[in-house]
């Protein structure tokens, strides 16, 4: 596929993931939208994560962390 329709898969996706956090408060679903963003990787492919620039690799953990982040407020607000 081309890089640019992963791009626009990818931004779509973090934006309706930042919309379910934000205005609806669903972070089960944020995390879910944005847990499926990162399979379109937005930065070159064919590069490993290992030889990515610095701040590639630190725009991935940072939004992987956001993933784990909203999945851990959505179990807690079931439990609570």
């Amino acid at each position: 596929m081309d890089a640019k329709f992963y791009k626009f898969l990818y931004g779509g996706f973090v934006l309706f993931g930042l919309y379910y956090a934000i205005f609806s408060k669903n972070f089960g679903d944020a995390a879910m939208m944005l847990g499926i963003a990162l399979a379109f990787d937005p930065f070159n492919k064919q590069q490993a994560f290992n030889e990515r620039p610095i701040w590639q690799k630190a725009w991935l953990i940072v939004h992987l962390v956001l993933v784990f982040t909203f999945f851990g407020v959505s179990l807690f607000k079931i439990v609570r």
